[in-house]
């Protein structure tokens, strides 16, 4: 089980949940969020994302990760305008982060 602020993830079962509540992810979506969790509060590259969850080393798409990437923000109740779960380090890649925003 990873714990990474209010969402836990169970790779074994591929279940996630947001403050207890669980979250019903796609295959892809929950490849994304593993991909991404597994490594909270280090940078993820777009091309770790086509290779670990796409298994690709092209881009199948330049909106491929983009249209994910907000599918699953939506479900994990993280705000693509002010993002406190998921951040996206311009020029760098993505970064799931350990510690949320300050009350």
């Amino acid at each position: 089980m990873i714990n990474v602020q209010e969402i836990s993830l169970d790779p074994d079962t591929r279940r996630a949940w947001r403050a207890g509540d669980e979250i019903a992810l796609s295959r892809k979506e929950f490849d994304l969020v593993h991909a991404l969790i597994a490594r909270a509060g280090d940078i993820v590259t777009r091309e770790e994302l086509m290779r670990d969850v796409w298994h690709t080393s092209f881009w199948t798409s330049s909106k491929t990760i983009d249209v994910h990437l907000g599918w699953v923000r939506r479900k994990l109740g993280d705000d693509s305008r002010n993002p406190h779960l998921i951040t996206t380090i311009r020029g760098k890649g993505l970064r799931f982060e350990k510690i949320g925003p300050a009350a």
